[in-house]
């Protein structure tokens, strides 16, 4: 008690008055000092057990950072695990690392040394701690073992399509396939990858735009799942030899969630991508998205207009869709009619008409937009321009008093005004029409918990070429370490890099001399443009993002 009472005196970590209340209630009721202190919130447990480990000389595992072995896991059975409150960490050659709330429990070695046959070296965690590891680690474990039993059993009939259905809907399928798409949501994935291999089925997460292996489940399982995620969607279970589309909506925490889901035909089997929608994206304000002040003011201006085509590039992936979400949020008042043409309509918002494109049916972009322009539109989104028809009615629609909102794929912004004389449309129009052109990326936003600040070397400066000369300071800069909060990435949440290249008179009149995108970027830089590398780095400058993140995503 004397030693507590010391050490947290000496670390400042409660005050004199509320440790003599606790040493009195201690006194009183009979508990430790320790138990009073965690009990009246004044000291937390992590704290206490902490102090406990240095007096025993063990270590100190705070579970939620410590990436747990597998192949521990495997050894201790969870049933034993919870009975002693224990939790599998690892290996120290060959004895098994194990994490305790009660290290003087010695029953419980003795019943790990007999199940293991090995030696034990035990270290400390709070008990809070063991049970959040024991659920996160044991329960997917368990869901697969019993669905690997279930569909062991009855493997044979998920060749025969008429026990498919009935098969698909009995509980570890379910189960297996809520837990996925759960375990997606918590861990704020984009994207579900399944993946047959010849031996299992992987699993992996796209994550701040990064994918992640989760888990390898096994084979027997796979026809099962796919199936029942094809159930889910409305697909065509029966047709595994060509890619299929659907959508699925799932209740979760919080509310409902829709997911795009796509099957492509593998050699090993049908590989299936869930695109996680997350509607609180669609209603993103737009000065959340890492705009800086200059870049911010002049797309801005450029959408305040009345008419005229406005431009986001980038490749798949980069956010374009969420910007002009974001850019319609603002527009969108009671007074104005905005129509989308959308393949898929991902997101849907409220007091704006969207049309989903059905090629099959015969409704094209093309098509639809010479529909809904009888439709008297003040704002037209169109999704992508992927054709001369859809180039040339989005053209014409910006010069007769619509604001048009559209995509493109091209590598930066001076690209797209060359990329649209390239599709057929006459040079002239198209510096008229295309009143801005925003380029951008996704960069991973570093975790401002577990960031690190360092001074880098100038042969790193001089090799990302940051705006740095010899002769100046060397900036300080920060990188990713990894927590608990970011699940040891460093990063948690991604930002835009942007390139906004308003039409000038001197670049329309370079688009309508047919000039290449080097001379369009020439001019363009002149006139006060930012590129992508340098937007970057100076959000590296500020402490946003890494350097390492930005030369990953910009050239």
């Amino acid at each position: 008690m004397a030693q507590l009472a010391d050490y947290l005196l000496a670390n400042r970590l409660v005050s004199p008055n509320d440790l003599e209340t606790a040493a009195a209630e201690s006194h009183a009721s009979g508990r430790t000092l320790g138990q009073v202190l965690v009990d009246l919130g004044i000291l937390p447990e992590s704290t206490l057990v902490k102090f406990v480990a240095s007096q025993l000389g063990m270590p100190f595992y705070e579970l939620a950072d410590v990436s747990v072995d597998g192949s521990a896991i495997a050894l201790v059975p969870e049933g034993m695990c919870r009975r002693y409150a224990l939790m599998p960490v690892g290996f120290s050659g060959e004895a098994l690392r194990i994490a305790m709330a009660d290290p003087s429990n010695v029953v419980a070695l003795d019943d790990l040394r007999s199940t293991t046959g090995r030696e034990i070296k035990v270290g400390v965690a709070t008990r809070g701690d063991i049970v959040a590891a024991i659920n996160r680690h044991y329960r997917s474990e368990g869901e697969l073992g019993d669905i690997s039993l279930a569909i062991d059993a009855e493997d044979e009939q998920l060749e025969d399509l008429a026990n498919v259905r009935q098969i698909t809907e009995e509980a570890p399928i379910v189960k297996y396939v809520n837990l996925l798409i759960t375990q997606a949501i918590n861990d704020r994935a984009s994207d579900i990858h399944l993946e047959p291999t010849e031996k299992d089925l992987r699993v992996r997460f796209r994550i701040d735009g990064v994918l992640h292996e989760v888990m390898h489940s096994p084979k027997s399982i796979q026809s099962g799942v796919i199936s029942r995620l094809k159930i889910m969607c409305d697909m065509n279970i029966a047709e595994r030899r060509i890619p299929q589309d659907g959508r699925l909506t799932v209740n979760v925490p919080g509310g409902k969630v829709d997911l795009r889901v796509a099957t492509l035909p593998t050699v090993w089997g049908e590989k299936v991508v869930m695109r996680i929608l997350d509607n609180s994206t669609a209603m993103l304000d737009l000065a959340q998205l890492g705009f800086s002040t200059g870049n911010y003011e002049r797309f801005s201006e450029s959408f305040g207009k009345p008419y005229g085509m406005l431009l986001v590039v980038g490749p798949t992936g980069s956010g374009k869709s969420t910007t002009l979400y974001a850019t319609l949020n603002i527009l969108n008042k009671p007074e104005v009619n905005i129509i989308t043409v959308e393949d898929p309509v991902e997101y849907r918002l409220a007091g704006i008409n969207q049309v989903q494109t059905h090629v099959k049916a015969g409704l094209t972009f093309a098509a639809a937009l010479r529909s809904i322009l009888r439709s008297d539109p003040d704002i037209v989104l169109i999704g992508e321009v992927r054709d001369y028809e859809t180039a040339q009615i989005a053209v014409e629609s910006a010069l007769t008093g619509h604001l048009v909102l559209t995509t493109l794929h091209t590598n930066d912004a001076p690209s797209a005004v060359t990329r649209l004389v390239e599709m057929g449309i006459e040079p002239f129009l198209v510096g008229s029409a295309v009143d801005c052109v925003l380029a951008q990326r996704l960069a991973r936003r570093l975790c401002t918990k577990c960031r690190r600040a360092y001074t880098p070397v100038p042969e790193v400066l001089e090799a990302a070429r940051f705006p740095w000369h010899d002769g100046e300071p060397l900036p300080t800069l920060f990188e990713p370490v990894g927590c608990s909060h970011c699940s040891r990435t460093g990063y948690r949440g991604r930002l835009a890099l942007h390139e906004i290249m308003p039409v000038t008179p001197a670049i329309e009149r370079l688009a309508a001399a047919r000039a290449s995108a080097n001379e369009v970027e020439s001019v363009a830089r002149e006139e006060g443009m930012v590129n992508l590398r340098e937007d970057g780095m100076a959000k590296v400058i500020s402490g946003l993002t890494s350097l390492e993140e930005v030369l990953r995503v910009v050239v």
